[in-house]
């Protein structure tokens, strides 16, 4: 799809006149990365239909009236059942902590709304089934169901996935897949929603791990099915939150304390459906990791490598070239050929993280108008559930094999 811009001065051809109704619940951090990507697809792509942001919903009236008006929404509501039920909202996404995802979106699939949920699905394997089952419902009336997992949509990650798809690395042998950052470090940080197992259901396994499951699959192309984990708690009690969350962390009470619930650090080998090996780690506490998603996938021809931190950018290595020339090389992530940048800027010119939830919006607008399956549908968000499941698991059974339930 091309610019907007581009595509009218060529064909004359008005923006499309037809809107998706958006109705989000949840504004902070994913409600403001959410509205991002939706207030700019429609500026971007070529849409067959145009999304406008029609309400937004949290329990706080100033403050979701604040993040209203300050991320372009029509209306505020506190109330998700008053927003599901809203005539200018035909799709609700859901951007809550994970403990009211399965309520919320069982609700307005009931309604006959399309959903976007983010990740991961659910807090537990039985919501997510549940989730599934009435999504399965939904799309017998034409309904789609998402779940986000925003980092398939980085360009540099879906051309890996093409390029593996096309047998460039041959039978895979191994995925390995790490999730850092830092921000739980200090013992000292407050504790957050994110540090309590009845809101997040686990710790970094769900908030990291989740991605990296998602996308060692994504890439692989198929599941996996079977675990050995381990995963620890280092500081058991934080202060708690004094008011409100301001992004991952916020302002801790000095006296207050209470318990951490959730893992802080989880790692883990597994099994691919061929027998690939797979490994895995995820982690808040690595001093000096802000964001560090890295994967490699190695292949009998060859291998590729990811860094988030360079997101525009895979590195290659073809294992058929003379082993005089050979070596990884790196391949530049941005010319028009390369998935969402025919939308973009001139080759060179990088994306970045924010760009992973407007590719996100795009995807989810023609799925619904074009009536293609969802990808990624619930099935894959309860895929991804119980492995998790199964990591919990084996952690607990002092890291015995532990295989994935189907």
């Amino acid at each position: 799809m091309a610019r907007r811009e581009e595509s009218e001065q060529e064909t004359g051809a008005p923006p499309p006149t037809a809107t998706l109704g958006v109705g989000m619940v949840g504004y902070a951090f994913m409600g403001a990365a959410h509205s991002q990507g939706w207030r700019t697809a429609g500026h971007v792509f070529d849409l067959p239909v145009r999304p406008a942001l029609a309400a937004i919903c949290g329990r706080d009236r100033p403050a979701v009236e604040a993040a209203a008006a300050r991320h372009g929404w029509a209306a505020a509501e506190t109330d998700w059942r008053a927003l599901i039920a809203r005539d200018d909202v035909q799709l609700v996404d859901i951007c809550t902590p994970g403990d009211s995802h399965a309520e919320i979106a069982i609700a307005a699939l009931e309604a006959g709304k399309h959903v976007l949920c983010e990740k991961p699905l659910a807090n537990t394997v039985a919501e997510a089934e549940a989730m599934v089952e009435a999504a399965e419902r939904a799309a017998a009336r034409g309904q789609v169901a998402i779940v986000g997992f925003n980092y398939r949509k980085v360009p540099a990650l879906t051309y890996a996935r093409a390029m593996i798809e096309e047998g460039r690395l041959g039978n895979l042998r191994h995925v390995r897949a790490t999730y850092l950052q830092d921000w739980l470090v200090d013992p000292l940080s407050p504790l957050t929603w994110r540090l309590q197992r009845e809101r997040a259901g686990s710790g970094a396994l769900g908030d990291l791990g989740a991605h990296i499951v998602d996308l060692a699959q994504y890439l692989a192309g198929e599941p996996l099915v079977g675990v050995s984990a381990v995963s620890e708690t280092f500081v058991r009690e934080r202060p708690v939150l004094a008011g409100a969350a301001a992004g991952l962390s916020g302002a801790a009470d000095s006296a207050a304390r209470g318990a951490v619930t959730v893992d802080d650090a989880a790692l883990f080998t597994g099994r691919l459906a061929s027998g690939a090996l797979a490994s895995f780690e995820a982690t808040r506490m690595a001093a000096g990791r802000k964001n560090a998603l890295r994967l490699e996938i190695n292949g009998e021809l060859g291998s590729i490598a990811f860094d988030l931190e360079r997101l525009n950018e895979l590195s290659f290595h073809d294992h058929t070239e003379p082993a005089t020339s050979a070596g990884f090389r790196r391949i530049l992530v941005t010319e028009p050929q390369h998935p969402y940048l025919e939308a973009w800027w001139p080759p060179g010119h990088g994306l970045g993280y924010e760009h992973t939830f407007v590719h996100q919006a795009r995807d989810v607008v023609c799925t619904i108008a074009e009536g293609r399956a969802p990808v990624p549908s619930f099935a894959d968000g309860l895929q991804v559930q119980r492995v998790l499941a199964a990591v919990e698991e084996s952690a607990a059974k002092n890291s015995v094999h532990t295989p994935v339930a189907f």
